[in-house]
């Protein structure tokens, strides 16, 4: 027993000095939450995941944010989100970290989720918790998140902050505090939420010690003078270089610029929600030459009329020449 015991405590110190190494890895950039590409059946079309993932390698996107909510991942089983994520890994093949949301309400589908993911390759995980019973202590949150990422010890772990969607609005400096003495693989916050305050506090925290990745395209901007390095987003997926060259502006100190290419943003954004706001988003990828199908309900995919009128309003603010980088 003395004997089995010793090699389970080398074991365990091998594992967490891996950990330790694996935790310098940031994740920065540009990260686009992407689609889950479907039939028009409503089955999965997995055969597109590797043009999409081509497409973002070529416009510098830097990670890939798989079955979130851009990604439907509410909406998916468990076995297809399963090869969902597989497809996504295989396709990246090490050149664009994966990032895959596992969170459930069923902490134990999100803990198959979890382990599914580590046993891929993906190289971290991301989770909301469960939120049809909602709490307020956040305490809970840190017990769903050590269930969670318990089945996935090697992999960093990011808390998915959307309030919008949880209606669960935890101060994010009081969850680090918390969950920074009881998760060894939280990595940070993807942080789905337009209070500026709030997220540079966050990031702020420890001089920095956890990554908080800025989740409102349309605010970019602010999250880089806020203190962004990294950014995860639905518009990454097909404005991409408009993006890089407002980053690039930030970073020489042409602010004019940056806020042009914000604007421009704002601009396009305002256009998708006119067009119900998610399914918008999964036509634009139509229109830019990578159909990912239908949106599956309770979303309600884009009428061929409706899809016109929008690729007729994109056009006018130079949509096309962003997303295939003509300007």
């Amino acid at each position: 027993m003395i004997a089995a015991s010793m090699t389970n405590i080398e074991r365990y110190a091998d594992l967490y000095e891996n950990e330790l190494f694996d935790m310098e890895k940031h994740f920065t950039g540009l990260i686009a939450a992407v689609f889950t590409p479907m039939c028009e059946d409503g089955s999965l079309n997995l055969s597109q995941v590797r043009p999409i993932v081509e497409y973002l390698i070529r416009t510098q996107v830097s990670g890939i944010f798989v079955c979130g909510t851009t990604g439907e991942g509410p909406s998916l089983s468990s076995e297809e989100r399963r090869a969902t994520a597989a497809a996504y890994v295989k396709a990246a093949a090490g050149r664009l970290p994966v990032i895959v949301q596992v969170g459930h309400n069923s902490l134990a589908e999100s803990r198959i989720l979890a382990s599914h993911a580590q046993a891929i390759g993906a190289d971290a995980i991301s989770a909301i918790p469960p939120t049809y019973f909602k709490f307020k202590a956040i305490k809970t949150l840190v017990d769903c998140l050590a269930e969670i990422s318990s089945a996935a010890p090697k992999l960093p772990l990011f808390y998915y902050h959307i309030p919008s969607v949880t209606g669960m609005d935890f101060d994010m400096v009081e969850f680090f505090r918390q969950a920074g003495k009881r998760l060894p693989r939280l990595a940070g916050i993807k942080f789905s939420d337009s209070a500026i305050p709030k997220f540079q506090a966050a990031a702020e925290f420890e001089n920095r010690r956890f990554d908080v990745l800025f989740g409102s395209d349309e605010m970019l901007l602010s999250g880089l003078c806020a203190g962004a390095a990294g950014a995860v987003g639905s518009t990454y997926n097909f404005a991409g270089p408009l993006y890089r060259r407002l980053i690039d502006a930030f970073d020489r100190g042409d602010i004019n610029e940056a806020r042009r290419c914000q604007g421009l943003s704002v601009e396009m954004v305002r256009i998708f929600c006119r067009y119900r706001a998610h399914p918008a988003l999964k036509a634009a990828m139509k229109l830019i030459g990578l159909d990912c199908g239908p949106s599956r309900l309770p979303l309600v995919t884009l009428t061929p009329e409706e899809l016109q009128a929008m690729k007729e309003e994109l056009g006018a603010v130079g949509f096309f020449d962003w997303a295939l980088n003509k300007g």
